[in-house]
């Protein structure tokens, strides 16, 4: 049966407008050329959807919050993505893992692993946190310049690791974040994607991902191996996926290769955004010096010389507002794609089975209809006495409904344990001239990696910082990371 929104009109059997695409190629080469400028240039042109061809199928953008309430929420059971994974068939990645099932198999897993992410077990896991970010600053120094994103991206990883499968990959993170980049920032080319080739060697894009899948594919079946061996059952998400039921009559229990995609979507999921997250913040706060000053301004009032700890975070809501500002602007979820199981009704709009559907975080997150002076990093906005009314379905990093993260309560308390911890020793300064240009694979990451300075807490914003450097000279070189951060926003926002 056809599932409804309700609507005045009679909804038409046409799709949406949208843009002239190309034969065979559709919309192709300018959704892989610029993804993000090319979904606002559809909503700013087209309105509340618009119809685009990925390839000779066509595909509905939708830019209303009403629209992802109704696919994410209110009717989840209609979308799959499920298909999504046909392309690449037995190489998909993680294509049993928890990102990717649908239905009872998805609910009768979920449900599994839930008490992992518990408000109590959450609490708990923030002793490791700590631990973990507090021997990373012992390695720091003020005025090192560091690899910020290598250092989250490990960081987190290892948190992750140590707090959902009881293990310490502190030997490993360099070559396992290598892998992970392998395969969630190394995309295939252009002619690759196109002509669907998949040639499995160093040179292609498909073959360094296939080669990074390999190298994780060997922690992991290593993990679950040790973890049998030793007969032991530990409280923990290994130990729960081990005996989880996989949702099958036929097979009651996951078979090692669901259980291996289960870990490598915690691994991956669980490390990459929270990275992502934390090096985006990291750099806004920077461009936006007066915000750095306040936020640390907070964390100097309430602790003094301790560290942050999960009972301090109530007491923080600026740092929590940082956050969500940060992930509003750059979302490390940027887009989400799902398929219609049955025909349903979208405004005054019918949409057949089988119609890809595309809802985009990068898109609403930044609509000026719905945010007030959209462009600028805000974090007051988020203050319930600002009056800033955001209906659901705007805002949805984590996404919404029965698949929201279930690693949510995690990240953000990891994010915001780590960076008040960080911010309570250094300033992290981006190095001169930086600028991160903008890199929408599956994650949103900074296409490259953000090198900073580690400036003292206590060091004065520009032009202060000269007294730290001891000349006008580095003092302007330091400088000059403020221009570039604001010509980087220009060119992402406009004026």
């Amino acid at each position: 049966m056809a599932t409804t929104v309700q609507t005045q009109q009679p909804a038409s059997k046409e799709l949406p407008p949208g843009p002239r695409r190309l034969p065979y190629l559709g919309n192709l080469l300018s959704l892989r050329q610029d993804p993000l400028n090319f979904f606002q240039h559809l909503h700013q042109s087209y309105g509340d959807m618009a119809t685009i061809y990925l390839g000779q199928n066509p595909a509905v953008v939708l830019f209303r919050p009403e629209y992802v309430r109704y696919v994410l929420v209110e009717h989840p059971q209609n979308f799959s993505n499920r298909a999504l994974l046909r392309r690449e068939g037995e190489n998909a990645f993680a294509s049993e893992g928890l990102l990717t099932i649908d239905g009872e198999q998805h609910r009768q897993q979920r449900r599994a692993v839930q008490p992992a992410f518990h408000k109590k077990r959450v609490e708990g896991y923030a002793a490791i946190i700590q631990q973990y970010t507090q021997e990373l600053l012992k390695t720091w120094q003020v005025g090192q310049t560091i690899d910020f994103s290598r250092a989250m991206q490990e960081l987190t990883l290892r948190v992750v690791s140590k707090c959902l499968f009881g293990v310490d990959l502190s030997t490993q993170l360099t070559p396992l974040s290598s892998a992970f980049d392998g395969v969630l920032g190394n995309s295939t080319s252009m002619v690759e994607d196109l002509l669907n080739i998949r040639i499995d060697n160093p040179i292609t894009g498909y073959g360094r991902r296939m080669a990074a899948i390999r190298q994780l594919d060997m922690l992991v079946y290593t993990l679950i191996a040790q973890r049998r061996a030793s007969g032991g059952q530990q409280d923990d998400v290994l130990s729960m996926l081990m005996s989880a039921p996989s949702g099958d009559e036929a097979e009651p229990q996951l078979n090692e290769k669901q259980i291996h995609d289960h870990i490598l979507t915690f691994l991956a999921a669980g490390h990459e955004t929270t990275a992502i997250a934390l090096t985006w913040t990291c750099y806004l706060l920077a461009c936006y010096p007066q915000v750095r000053a306040r936020l640390q301004a907070d964390l100097r009032s309430l602790l003094a010389d301790r560290e942050a700890g999960p009972d301090d975070l109530a007491k923080l809501p600026y740092l929590d507002w940082v956050i969500n500002e940060a992930m509003r602007l750059y979302p490390p979820a940027w887009m989400q794609l799902r398929f219609a199981v049955e025909e349903c009704e979208l405004g005054d709009v019918r949409l057949p089975a089988g119609t890809v559907v595309i809802l985009s975080q990068w898109v609403m997150h930044r609509a000026p209809e719905f945010w007030e002076d959209a462009g600028t990093f805000k974090p007051e906005r988020w203050d319930p006495a600002s009056g800033q009314k955001i209906p659901q379905g705007v805002y949805f990093p984590f996404g919404a409904g029965p698949r929201t993260c279930i690693g949510m309560p995690l990240a953000q308390m990891e994010a915001r344990l780590i960076l008040a911890n960080i911010l309570q020793h250094y300033k992290p300064q981006p190095v001169a001239g930086y600028v991160p240009e903008l890199q929408p694979g599956i994650t949103l990451r900074p296409k490259h990696h953000l090198r900073v300075t580690l400036l003292p807490a206590s060091a004065d914003e520009v032009p202060g910082w000269k007294r730290f450097f001891g000349s006008e000279e580095r003092a302007a070189q330091e400088g000059a990371n403020r221009q570039g951060c604001r010509r980087a926003l220009f060119r992402l926002f406009g004026p």
